[in-house]
């Protein structure tokens, strides 16, 4: 018999000894006073005879083993705990989860289990005190299995606050392409070429207007000389504000009026579908960039189209200033008019340098454009020889469709955001991307719509051509268009048979 009032880790020692016992197959009859029905007893306190104290001495060594073995478990079951706890503090750096939150709740852990090792160590030493009593009370399993419940409790609870804070603190990760860009646009001294590389591909946005100064010369490539750049260049505008514009219009010349009249009968008419252009902020600083820019660049004046290019800039330099969607911005009342002119100086200067690449474009008779056009001819006759037939046989003539794609530089054809992502790969090819690799675009892009083209006759081609299907353009398919002038340009570009005829055509 087992007496009930041991300790319970006690007593299972005790049933474990006699299943022990029962499993020998020998069929054990205790008498009284024999040593059998002694070991299955407690330790008395009184005084024994030689027989009952090897009795007694049996019922030690038996009991301390199961003990032991005992606590030889337990404690494998907190290295397993402390192994899980690791493993979960790997999980949560590798998530970047918050390392305050991380860390607090790992110590927390580490502490409880601790506690929980001194407990049973202290136990284990105190298992037989110095009178050989077994342990107290406060050492059984009942307890035990207590307080792990409460240690698995706080555990889970701990774990499920470090999700919840995971959860609602999610870090922007950049991926290996930002982070390469970050490393490149940081540099004290930028790497032109490097910047262009990178670039090729598109341009994070919060680099962007930083990089497209870059890229136009505006900004130097060493950062230490930005800040007073800066400064001058500003400050050279506003002058050229009061020497030209904020001027009386009786002092005016015919010209200057009349090229002032067009700027403001064309500002209304620039991106009417982006709320941005419609704020009467962005026209005034757009009406008063464009006309300086005529005044200094006599040559060729203001020109239809000029507009245009300054959209995608202003679009670009706000952006740094606003959160959110900066084209879907009507209101700007949050920004300071030192922000505003700042802004309104950086497109007029990248503007002029953009404009210088491609200045015939816009001088008498247009011969950029013209030499752009017949280039896309010749491009186009030579990969897609059934859709050139088709145009000359319905007589749709190139110039009809495509100079409005080389003067604008397309864009009336893309929505604003599918020309910012093409321009940051204009931008990375140098001198020749708004002319020689936008031909190589206009041929890609073209060639899109060979199949329906080549289906249509003349009336139903050219309403086609005068409104392209690209309400749902997004970068990804802007992308497409980009890889395929890619791989034309290195096909054709420097080949001395890509051009038949070296002398544009009269149109």
């Amino acid at each position: 018999m087992t007496p009930n009032n041991l300790p319970g880790f006690l007593r299972r020692s005790i049933r474990s000894i006699n299943d022990e016992d029962d499993d020998s197959g020998e069929e054990i009859q205790p008498t009284a006073g024999s040593p059998h029905e002694k070991s299955l007893l407690p330790p008395s306190h009184g005084t024994d005879s030689p027989t009952d104290q090897d009795a007694h001495a049996t019922f030690l060594s038996e009991a301390q083993e199961k003990i032991s073995d005992e606590l030889d478990q337990e404690l494998e079951l907190l290295k397993i705990n402390d192994s899980i706890d690791q493993k979960f503090r790997m999980v949560a750096t590798s998530h970047n989860l918050d390392k305050d939150t991380s860390d607090t709740n790992a110590d927390e852990n580490t502490s409880k289990i601790k506690r929980h090792n001194q407990n049973i160590v202290h136990g284990r030493n105190n298992a037989y005190n110095n009178n050989g009593n077994p342990p107290s009370a406060k050492f059984s399993h009942a307890s035990r299995d207590k307080e792990e419940s409460q240690a698995s409790t706080a555990s889970v609870s701990s774990q499920e606050e470090t999700n919840a804070d995971s959860s609602s603190k999610k870090p922007d990760v950049k991926n290996y392409k930002e982070e390469q860009f970050d490393k490149v646009i940081s540099s004290p001294v930028v790497d032109i070429e490097d910047l262009r590389k990178s670039a090729w591909n598109g341009i994070p946005p919060e680099h962007r207007p930083q990089a497209w100064k870059i890229l136009l010369g505006y900004l130097p490539t060493n950062i230490s000389r930005r800040t007073q750049t800066l400064k001058r260049k500003r400050s050279e505008y506003r002058d050229a504000i009061a020497q030209h514009y904020d001027i009386d219009d009786n002092s005016r010349t015919m010209q200057e009026q009349e090229t002032l009249r067009q700027v403001l009968v064309d500002v209304p008419r620039t991106a009417p579908d982006v709320p941005l252009f419609r704020n009467a902020l962005i026209r005034k600083s757009l009406a008063r960039l464009l006309y300086i820019w005529a005044m200094r660049h006599p040559a060729s004046s203001y020109v239809q189209g000029i507009n245009d290019l300054a959209t995608p800039l202003i679009a670009v330099f706000l952006s740094e200033y606003f959160k959110g969607d900066v084209l879907q911005a009507e209101d700007l009342e949050d920004l300071t008019p030192e922000i505003m002119n700042n802004v309104e100086a950086d497109v007029y200067w990248c503007l002029t340098n953009l404009l210088a690449g491609i200045q015939d474009h816009y001088t008498q008779d247009q011969p950029g454009v013209q030499r752009m056009v017949m280039k896309l001819e010749e491009l186009v006759q030579r990969i897609d020889a059934g859709l050139t037939g088709h145009l000359i046989e319905t007589e749709v003539q190139f110039m009809q469709f495509a100079f409005r794609w080389m003067n604008c530089l397309l864009m009336r054809e893309f929505n604003l955001q599918c020309i910012i992502r093409l321009w940051d790969t204009y931008l990375a090819e140098g001198d020749g991307g708004f002319e020689t690799f936008h031909v190589y675009v206009c041929a890609s892009f073209l060639c899109q719509f060979s199949g329906e083209l080549q289906g249509m006759q003349f009336d139903e081609l050219f309403a086609f051509m005068q409104n392209i299907p690209t309400n749902d353009w997004d970068d990804g398919k802007i992308e497409i268009v980009l890889s395929q002038a890619f791989v034309l340009s290195t096909l054709f570009q420097g080949s001395a048979a890509h051009l038949t005829n070296p002398s544009p055509k009269s149109y």
